[in-house]
């Protein structure tokens, strides 16, 4: 377990300024995710707390040791990668045991430690087998395996689940939380779901264009966004956005509001529109609704929600969830 400190860390290339200049502190033992859209910085971050990239400047802190200038192998961490990066010629077992037979560590020592992470993550009734013999996620459940017998002080995940389909990305998920919990151990995660973010983090940091926009608690973010893009980024259906008249009433350029805290009602609510299409999903209905000046919003909704194209609906959002924002962008908090 480890705490990792960065400060100003800088990352640019030629004129491109990648990340301007992030400070943070992981803590010891914590499940941190970065999480952002495509090019954010995220991946590149957290390649450069592993070694695997050269910063333009700042410094990165394990435990209090400077590793700006070690090199990866010197950093006591493990990275994850989205190609699971086996040898396909080789066996489970081999695989997993690879970083421990490039540090010549006695065989008996290897096997136990083989064997230990194997039965961690399910695989011993695989050790023998090769990887092309292996399903996607039992394939990255090897890649992790090699990650932990080399008793890192901290794991770091590149996109582990992204080449996985969404029934074997859930289960991953879930294996990966339950070897946090047990392992008490300092992990790293990067990745553009915000699903997966929200559902597997201590904290996380949300980024844009190299810049931390927030950190905090999946629900912090999601109950006190600090910026428009935040708040547009964390929420599935994402927040509703209105601005004009409506917003001016609140005193804001952009009011936001999630489609969770908008009710259908019956008579007349403060918006009036008309269904566009509805989304059923069996538990949920996603509603949406031309709603003139409020302009087009999504609705969440009872699953047997009964409404259909060109009907009419009131609706009311909750007061008490209504996000104000200034012209920047920036949240208005109630004094």
């Amino acid at each position: 377990m480890a705490v990792i400190k960065l400060e100003n860390v800088r990352k640019v290339f030629g004129d491109a300024v990648i990340i301007p200049g992030a400070d943070l502190e992981i803590r010891d033992g914590e499940f941190i995710v970065f999480v952002g859209p495509s090019g954010c910085g995220k991946s590149t971050l957290l390649r450069l707390i592993a070694g695997l990239e050269d910063m333009t400047s700042g410094v990165i802190k394990i435990d209090g040791r400077d590793v700006t200038e070690v090199a990866p192998a010197g950093r006591e961490l493990s990275m994850v990668f989205q190609s699971y990066a086996l040898y396909p010629h080789m066996s489970v077992r081999k695989n997993i045991a690879f970083p421990l037979m490039m540090a010549k560590m006695p065989e008996d020592q290897i096997k136990a430690k083989v064997e230990g992470a194997a039965a961690k993550l399910n695989l011993t009734q695989y050790l023998d087998r090769k990887p092309g013999q292996l399903s996607g996620g039992q394939r990255q459940r090897v890649a992790i395996g090699r990650a932990i017998v080399r008793q890192p002080k901290a794991f770091l995940f590149d996109e582990p689940l992204s080449n996985l389909d969404a029934a074997l990305r859930v289960n991953m998920r879930v294996e990966i939380m339950q070897m946090h919990q047990d392992m008490k151990a300092t992990m790293v995660y990067v990745t553009h779901d915000q699903v997966e973010a929200m559902t597997m983090a201590d904290r996380i940091v949300v980024l844009d264009r190299g810049n931390i926009q927030q950190v905090g608690s999946p629900l912090d973010l999601y109950n006190k966004p600090d910026t428009l893009f935040v708040a547009g980024f964390i929420g599935s259906p994402k927040m509703n956005f209105i601005t004009g008249a409506i917003a001016e009433k609140h005193k804001a350029a952009t009011i936001g509001v999630r489609p969770e805290h908008i009710d259908v009602v019956s008579g007349k609510g403060e918006w009036q529109g008309k269904i566009l299409l509805t989304e059923h999903l069996g538990s949920d209905s996603f509603l949406h609704v031309e709603a003139g000046d409020a302009g087009r919003l999504v609705v969440r909704a009872p699953g047997e929600f009964s409404g259909k194209p060109n009907d009419k609906i009131s609706l009311k959002p909750d007061p008490a969830r209504i996000h104000k924002f200034d012209a920047q962008g920036l949240a208005i908090r109630s004094k």
